[in-house]
Order: C-alpha cells, then structure tokens, then sequence
C-alpha cells in the first residue's frame, strides 16, 4: 500500500457534480501516479485514490455515457 501525503493537494469540484449542493466529489490534480477523490461536503472526511489510469478510463466512460447514475 502506499500512502500518499495529501496535506498541500489542491482540490477542484468535478463538472458532473450536482449544482445543489447535493451529489459533489472533489478531485486533487497535483499527483502523477494517483487521482485522489473526495466527497466535497466532507472535506476532512476520508479520500479514495485512484490509479491515474484507472481514473482517466473512468472518466473517459462517464463522458461516452457508459456510466450512469
């Protein structure tokens, strides 16, 4: 396992995040090998990180609407 020091990450809201408030995920961009995500109404809360690869077929399935809600 390794662990990855995500004190100084920057965070950005995800353009799919509902705009109410209600459904919002953080993602951090600073890191080369990992996407770290977060829930963004729980900012201290816990962060699941993603293989950079593994996060970019992710993305790339959501934009073809492979993945849905």
């Amino acid at each position: 396992m390794r662990i990855v020091d995500l004190s100084a990450a920057s965070w950005r809201k995800s353009s799919y995040s509902n705009q109410d408030g209600g459904a919002c995920i953080e993602v951090s961009d600073d890191f080369d090998a990992v996407v770290p995500v977060r829930d963004s109404k729980h900012a201290h809360g816990p962060v699941i990180t993603f293989a950079a690869g593994g996060w970019a077929s992710f993305v790339a399935a959501v934009k073809r609407g492979e993945v849905g809600a």
